[in-house]
């Protein structure tokens, strides 16, 4: 049985740990907040452990479910801790003060500042930016599987990543190089935008992107 490492313990940590459970992995909630972190595993049930970031990575898959913001500090604070593994970075880096703009300057995105802060000795995926942390604990919207786009320069590392999907009981969407997280991301930032608002009351963080034949 594999091992995910999860970092954060909030609404998509909850998401994703729930998939992986449903996928028959072992779950590690690593959460700053102990007191949060504990009561998610408790709630989490047999399967799930817990701990505190910067403690070491157990198993292959490392899922980075912090804001943009911290992902910096914490990937420098690992150093060398992260070698070998395949990270999957799950951010929206949409300023949440307008959701009108991305943080991250023009031509990158956050999946590819990870990566460049790692410096090649982990293989970055990004996947999960385009799910919401509602639906996941369902995993469908309208009868529907969620769709989980992933993009990736490793072949073998997205393939690991999808057959976690997969096995959650969600479709996996291989779009691409690493360098298509720019759109992912952009993508994000209007479908975010979209959720709040008067202009349309009748979303409220339950919607899904779905690829349809």
């Amino acid at each position: 049985m594999s091992t995910v490492t999860i970092v954060g313990s909030g609404r998509m940590a909850r998401g994703i740990a729930i998939r992986m459970l449903h996928a028959r992995c072992q779950v590690r909630i690593l959460g700053r907040n102990g007191e949060q972190t504990r009561t998610l595993v408790e709630e989490l049930g047999p399967g799930a452990q817990g701990g505190y970031p910067g403690e070491p990575i157990d198993g292959h898959v490392v899922v980075l479910a912090i804001p943009y913001a911290d992902i910096r500090e914490l990937v420098l604070g690992y150093a060398s801790g992260l070698d070998g593994k395949i990270v999957v970075d799950i951010s929206n880096p949409v300023d949440v003060a307008g959701f009108d703009r991305l943080l991250t300057p023009a031509g990158t995105s956050s999946a590819e500042q990870t990566a460049e802060l790692l410096g090649g000795r982990a293989d970055v995926v990004k996947a999960f930016n385009t799910v919401f942390s509602g639906t996941l604990q369902e995993g469908r919207v309208a009868g529907e599987p969620l769709d989980v786009f992933l993009a990736g320069d490793s072949e073998e590392a997205k393939a690991v990543v999808s057959r976690l999907v997969a096995g959650s009981g969600l479709r996996p969407v291989d779009a691409g190089p690493l360098r298509r997280s720019r759109e992912l991301e952009a993508m994000m930032l209007l479908v975010m935008g979209l959720q709040v608002g008067d202009a349309h009351p009748h979303f409220n963080w339950d919607t899904a992107l779905k690829i349809l034949p």
